[in-house]
């Protein structure tokens, strides 16, 4: 796959990493509010005071409600998505190798990714602008994503956190008992859930699973899933309070889109994909003044010089089936738009 050229790093403003903790941390410090965004090799940092970005649809948002643009749109054309994935075979050799080194125990769930190739009728701006979802974010005409995952919020000094692990069809009969009881999807959540209260015990004292396994759904453009989420919470340690920004690099890259133990995961993963997700498992994160909440920049969109690539993937465990994770990854692939919609 092509990875979108980049005319220059500074052309879409992004910082080095010192400028990034140091105007994140005096913005934060100051409850000044902002809007950042970080690619998935931690590599690529943008961060804007929201106050700048009142008139700029180079870059538009919308975090739960808090938005720089207007929030009604409509379009006169239906959405025509066309999609052209990776064939089997190619997705099963690289699953028969992440499955080698889950045997042998170099990980015990891994997040496997592909591009998969698009074609629709809509430009990337529409799709941002017509989507429907938690978070979303238009960047420079480069990529889009609209995720439905919460990746950590803190307000004072609580730090909260909701892994994102298991989906199923909710027209399947008894959808969410099937899903409960799904041994394959328990054990990628319970593995998602330790990782990630792992990951808090870095940064905060009394960790706590407060919600094991919540239900949400999610409306696709033709039909609605159930996915389970769990919330963790923590007290922030002394140490980060006033450096929320080192706090952040610490818990990346997300363990939900990576897999557990973190750092061998990731490296099986840069081996096994072949192409660079770029800011796709990144994260992105809104300060409104008070409160700072993030996502996970899953839901994916990405243009290069001559395409558009959907980003996907799934989690995969031991008890993995191919054919079942190739299926996961295609269906994925999709725009939450209706024709008429408020967003």
């Amino acid at each position: 796959m092509k990875n979108p050229t980049l005319i220059e790093p500074k052309s879409y403003n992004f910082l080095s990493i010192n400028e990034f903790l140091t105007n994140f941390n005096d913005y934060y410090n100051k409850s000044i509010p902002f809007i950042f965004t970080i690619d998935f090799d931690i590599k690529h940092f943008y961060l804007e005071k929201l106050q700048n970005l009142i008139t700029n649809d180079n870059v538009l948002f919308n975090f739960n409600g808090i938005t720089n643009h207007s929030s009604m749109f409509k379009i006169d054309k239906n959405l025509y998505l066309k999609k052209f994935p990776i064939d089997y075979e190619s997705y099963l050799k690289k699953f028969e190798i992440v499955q080698s080194h889950l045997k042998q125990g170099d990980s015990y769930l891994l997040n496997l990714t592909a591009p998969t190739k698009i074609e629709t009728n809509l430009s990337l701006k529409e799709i941002y602008l017509l989507s429907n979802s938690k978070y979303k974010l238009y960047f420079y005409g480069i990529f889009t994503f609209f995720s439905p995952e919460t990746f950590i919020t803190i307000e004072d000094s609580i730090i909260k956190t909701h892994p994102m692990k298991g989906t199923i069809d909710s027209s399947i009969p008894n959808a969410k008992e099937v899903l409960l009881n799904d041994e394959k999807e328990l054990a990628e959540h319970i593995t998602v859930v330790d990782l990630l209260r792992n990951d808090l015990n870095m940064v905060s004292k009394k960790v706590t699973v407060t919600n094991f396994r919540y239900f949400s759904e999610i409306n696709l453009n033709n039909k609605k899933i159930y996915q389970t989420s769990t919330e963790i919470v923590g007290n922030i340690k002394s140490s980060y309070q006033k450096n929320i920004a080192e706090l952040i690099i610490r818990l990346l890259p997300a363990g939900s889109v990576t897999g557990a133990p973190k750092k061998k995961t990731v490296d099986i993963i840069k081996s096994v994909e072949t192409y660079e997700r770029f800011f796709y498992t990144g994260i992105s994160g809104l300060f409104d003044g008070k409160i700072l909440d993030t996502c996970v920049n899953i839901r994916y969109i990405e243009k290069t010089q001559d395409d558009l690539y959907y980003k996907s993937g799934g989690g995969i465990t031991v008890y993995s089936n191919p054919i079942n994770e190739y299926n996961e990854l295609i269906e994925k692939v999709y725009v939450p738009i209706s024709r008429n919609y408020k967003a």
